[in-house]
């Protein structure tokens, strides 16, 4: 039973690289996860239907906030924006990856609209892009740290979620620790983020490289055409307001379908948007965002048939066993093992925290791990796989943008860039976290 979880993580992992759809890879594995664990194969399909409702908020708050970003895209807003960095930043390949990392961590703290900003400012930056012969892999290295980054290291927005719920995690499994505490736990591992950031923009992905067309397979949103004459208008003064407002009421529901829909509703009151163009809007929205909120549906389904069937308690009850008379530093090698593998295959770094905790607890203090360095060990697992994952927001999003055009693989180009330079630096530095606090 202990082996059902890496053996489906391996099935997904390995028909995504061979470039199957990521919807049919993760049926699959949840699939070979049933199997395994002794269901049949319809019991198995109706465990992860059952699942997929575990997803739900998420999907539908990704329709929302995409059905708001095209309303925004709309007003001409992000025009404004974008032919400002194509003015300053024309030619600075470097200061404009950083730029996009910059942007993509304000999405988590100061402005926590998560992965929503992305098919709003990428798609018309495409055609710079490919004039600049910018390397897009680069670009998805670059949104992933913003979208990993802050909230990590930051306890503000969705860092805030974040470091609650490890605290919460490992309260509830005997050990208190305050928010604060917790943040500092992830400084460490937050700068192996940093690190392969640098890698990928000073060295990886340095070169120049052209964009295949029909990497990406299907094309998502076309990436619009720029208009040079749009000017501020109080038009755009609405949006901005709508925006604030989406924000406001996000901060204080703590719910990203609330401010989704108040933003989205505040541009139609505004006639920010004419009221006539609703259906289209939303349809639109749809269409850039449904499969990415698919896919976090069927993500659920496979977590709820890992968790269900038993295979993760399983994995963690074996590890717990072969860490008993073990010394810190390989307790601390297995049990980011275990993280990565989890995460991979739920593909959510908050959903798999309650998970591993109460795991990582009970051995590490047997093995006299100091508060923080349980915690560190915690959220660096929780971390890990996120980027990477066929499944996560923080891989799909990214696509989402450059895949536009059609130019953009999610696997080859997004994935497999995101987890060599994230996973290996952050357990690296996670377990030198683990060792020095």
């Amino acid at each position: 039973m202990e082996w059902v979880v890496i053996i489906s993580v391996l099935v997904m992992t390995g028909l995504s690289l061979l470039r199957v759809n990521v919807i049919i890879a993760i049926i699959a594995a949840a699939i070979t996860a049933g199997l395994m664990a002794g269901l049949s194969f319809v019991d198995s399909i109706d465990l992860l239907v059952s699942g997929m409702g575990g997803g739900a908020d998420t999907a539908l708050s990704y329709i929302l906030l995409g059905a708001f970003a095209i309303a925004i895209s709309y007003t001409g807003i992000t025009t404004i924006l974008v032919n400002y960095l194509i003015r300053v930043l024309t030619g600075k390949k470097t200061m404009m990856l950083l730029a996009i990392a910059g942007v993509a961590s304000l999405s988590q703290n100061v402005i926590p609209v998560h992965i929503a900003f992305i098919p709003i400012l990428i798609p018309p930056l495409l055609k710079l892009f490919d004039t600049m012969r910018l390397d897009r892999r680069a670009v998805a290295t670059a949104l992933t740290f913003g979208l990993k980054a802050p909230y990590m290291m930051i306890p503000a927005g969705f860092g805030l979620i974040f470091h609650k719920i490890i605290v919460e995690s490992m309260g509830e499994n005997g050990v208190n620790l305050t928010v604060n505490q917790t943040a500092l736990s992830m400084l460490i591992p937050g700068f192996g983020m940093v690190v392969g950031l640098f890698v990928a923009i000073f060295i990886t992905y340095r070169k120049d490289r052209d964009a295949i067309p029909g990497a990406g397979g299907t094309v998502g949103a076309m990436a619009p055409s720029i208009d040079k004459k749009v000017r501020f208008n109080r038009k755009h003064g609405l949006t901005i307001v709508a925006i604030l407002a989406a924000l406001v009421v996000q901060i204080v529901t703590k719910n990203l379908i609330a401010g989704a829909l108040t933003g989205l509703v505040a541009m139609f009151l505004f006639v920010a948007v004419p009221f006539k163009k609703g259906d289209k809007i939303v349809t639109d929205g749809i269409s850039m965002m449904g499969m990415i909120a698919f896919v976090m549906l069927v993500a659920s389904g496979y977590g709820t048939v890992l968790t269900e069937t038993g295979s993760v308690d399983a994995l963690i009850e074996v590890s717990s066993g072969f860490l008993e008379n073990s010394n810190q530093a390989l307790i601390a090698i297995v049990l980011l093992l275990v993280g990565l593998v989890v995460t991979i295959g739920i593909g959510s770094s908050f959903g798999t925290i309650p998970i591993i905790a109460a795991l990582y607890v009970p051995i590490c203090v047997v093995a006299g791990f100091s508060p923080l360095a349980t915690a560190s060990l915690i959220g660096t697992a929780g971390a890990l796989g996120d980027a990477g994952s066929p499944a996560s927001d923080s891989t799909l999003g990214p696509t989402a943008g450059l895949n536009a055009d059609g130019k953009h693989n999610h696997i080859w180009d997004t994935c497999v860039p995101t987890f060599l330079h994230f996973n290996i630096p952050l357990f690296i530095f996670g377990w030198i976290a683990a060792i020095v606090l």
